[in-house]
This record gives structure tokens, C-alpha cells and sequence, in this order.
């Protein structure tokens, strides 16, 4: 078994402008990266069929999807000051959220071990009802929705490591158990959701776990939480499928936010640990799908690492270093602490 990739040049034409920081050049920066470093022909890639409507549904209402295709179809627009479409925004949209679910589909079924999926539009901010975030269908969320009907899998774990919260990966399975959703991100900042005492409600009542972390938290922060957090929480939980939504807008020259991670010193473990997870409770199945990250060379070489830690090999040397600068363990401790004591993980 390999690697797979999930990947179409419609993502491409999802056009939305050429000052719009979810661009196609994004991708492009990826792919170039992992061609140049003879990487992508050892990664098994295809093309993802488009997601039929059915699928979408599992989420996202029949309003909301048939809006999208109305809007589209009339050559696209902005939807809010940051979302917006174009006419070939719907193949686009369509595809990215069928090359989750395609990908989940083949991890489960034994033709790859794991999966990266380098779609856009990303997802993780699209609620059932509501496109959002530069996100029009929620890829994850769909893709762990479809496991769950078709009975492939009874418990998914979402682990979401994007600056910005998944508001609507949270809002999709706030009220369910069979759904842990944890998110590492900056706050306060957009979409002003995802503190720390959001736990879920319900029959789902502590299966949302929010790590709220200040501005300024780094390497350092990280892995405390890593370990003392999102691994016992994910191991209580012992799922059968882990997701994970990556948006590399944590690093630490990133344009939009104020988190310090660097690609040697936080994006390798957290997916080597993702990665180990997978193995130890899931038989190794793990697909990882690109959210967020908006500068280029952080883009390209995160998702260098990536792929070498899913083919369970050692990534190549930083080459962008470690933050300039970052909050030690300390200026978060009370905060760490308080997500244990009321997550019961001490």
C-alpha cells in the first residue's frame, strides 16, 4: 500500500481573483515543490470525481447546495467580503469534496494506507447551511459524515490544525459522540468561535475540544499540547478513522494571523503524530486535507513534509527555520490546565 494524492487542475479554475490570498497559486506552489523534489511520482495521484449531491446533503442543506449551483451557474460572485465564486467555482467545489470522500473510501478499503488531499476550495468554515471563510462545502466534514452512513466507520476523529477555528466542522457535529473534533488555533480571531469552553452539547457533550491559544504561541506550546492533550484525548476516544484539516496559516510568516510554528519544529510532529495514532488504534488509516496557508514557501515545503511523513520517511531540513520569536510554555500553562481539568485528562 502507498500514498495517495487527491488532485485536479479544476482547483485551479476556482478563480477568485488575482489579490485574493486563497489562490490557485497556492496549489501551484505545492505541486511544483513536489515535482522539483521528486516527490510527487512516488505518490500514487489521482483525479477526484466530482461529490454528488446526495453526498453534500449528509451536511450541508439542500438550500445551501442548490444556492451554490445557482450562483455558479450565473458566473459566480462574492458571497460574503472574503468567499467568493466563479463559474467554475462548482466543478471545483465539487470535486474537492468528492476527493475527500473518494479518499476515505480508499484508506478504508485497503488500496492506500493514507491520503493527502490538495484540494480547494478549502472547507473547514462551511456550515451546514452557510459558505464561508473562502470554504463553500465542508471536504472533512462530508468525508466523515459518508464513513459513518455507510457504516465503514463508528468513531472519526477530527483533529483540525489551521489558525483559524473549523466553526463549521464544529457546527456539524457539535450534538454527536461519534465525532471527536479537536482544534489547535489562534484566538481571538476570525471566525470569533472556538473557545476553549466550547465542549459540545448533547449527546456530544465533550467530544469538541478547543485549544484557544493567544497569539505568539509556537513550537514550544504545541508540543506540550500535543502530548498532555490531543494525544490522550484522541486515545480515550480510540477511533477508527483519523482526519485532518491542515492549514499551514499557522506558520510563522504567515499574512493572516499571529501564531509561531515552524515546519521542522511543529507541522512534522503534529503529522508524525497523527501519523502514529493512525497506526496505533486505525490500522494506520489517516487523510490529511489542505486548508488554510497563505505564504507560498511554507505551502510548499510543509507539504513536502507531509507527504515524507506519510510515506514514513524522514523530511529534509527546514529550510525556513524556527520563529523569530514565540510565547514560552509558561505564558499558557493556566490555559493548558484548565482544557485538562475540564476535559478530565489529568
Amino acid at each position: 500500500m502507498t500514498t495517495g494524492v487527491a488532485y485536479s487542475d479544476a482547483f485551479l479554475r476556482h478563480d477568485t481573483g488575482p489579490r485574493h490570498p486563497e489562490r490557485a497559486e497556492r496549489l501551484r506552489a505545492i505541486v511544483g515543490r513536489l515535482k522539483e523534489a521528486r516527490v510527487w511520482e512516488r505518490l500514487e495521484v489521482w483525479e477526484p470525481s466530482p461529490c454528488d449531491e446526495a453526498t453534500l446533503e449528509l451536511i450541508h442543506t439542500p438550500a445551501h447546495v442548490a444556492a451554490m449551483r445557482q450562483l455558479t451557474a450565473a458566473g459566480g460572485g462574492h458571497i460574503d467580503a472574503d468567499t467568493v465564486v466563479s463559474a467554475d467555482s462548482w466543478e471545483a467545489a465539487l470535486r474537492a469534496a468528492g476527493g475527500l470522500v473518494e479518499a476515505v473510501q480508499r484508506v478504508a478499503d485497503g488500496r492506500l494506507q493514507n491520503a493527502f488531499c490538495l484540494v480547494r476550495p478549502p472547507g473547514h468554515h462551511a456550515t451546514p447551511a452557510r459558505a464561508m471563510g473562502f470554504c463553500v462545502f465542508n471536504n472533512v466534514a462530508i468525508a466523515a459524515a459518508w464513513m459513518l452512513a455507510t457504516h465503514r466507520a463508528r468513531r472519526i476523529a477530527i483533529l483540525d490544525y489551521d489558525v483559524h477555528h473549523g466553526n463549521g466542522t464544529q457546527d456539524a457535529f457539535y450534538e454527536r459522540d461519534d465525532v471527536l473534533y479537536v482544534s489547535t488555533h489562534q484566538y481571538p480571531l476570525y471566525p470569533g468561535t472556538g473557545h476553549w469552553r466550547e465542549t459540545g452539547s448533547g449527546a456530544g457533550e465533550g467530544f469538541t475540544l478547543n485549544l484557544s491559544l493567544p497569539p505568539g504561541s509556537g513550537d514550544e506550546v504545541y508540543a506540550v499540547a500535543l502530548d498532555t492533550i490531543v494525544e490522550p484525548a484522541v486515545r480515550r476516544f480510540a477511533p477508527e478513522l483519523i482526519l485532518v484539516s491542515l492549514g499551514f496559516d499557522a506558520f510563522w510568516a504567515d499574512p493572516l494571523a499571529s501564531l509561531r510554528l515552524s515546519i521542522g519544529g511543529a507541522y512534522t510532529p503534529l503529522l508524525r503524530s497523527a501519523r502514529e495514532l493512525a497506526r496505533e488504534m486505525c490500522d494506520g488509516r489517516l487523510v490529511v486535507a489542505l486548508e488554510g496557508g497563505y505564504n507560498l514557501d511554507a505551502l510548499a515545503h510543509g507539504a513536502e513534509a507531509v507527504c515524507h511523513v506519510l510515506l514514513d520517511e524522514e523530511p529534509p531540513a527546514d529550510p525556513l527555520g524556527p520563529p523569530p520569536d514565540q510565547l514560552s510554555v509558561r505564558d499558557v500553562e493556566a490555559l493548558l490546565a484548565a482544557v485538562r481539568e475540564l476535559h478530565h485528562l489529568d
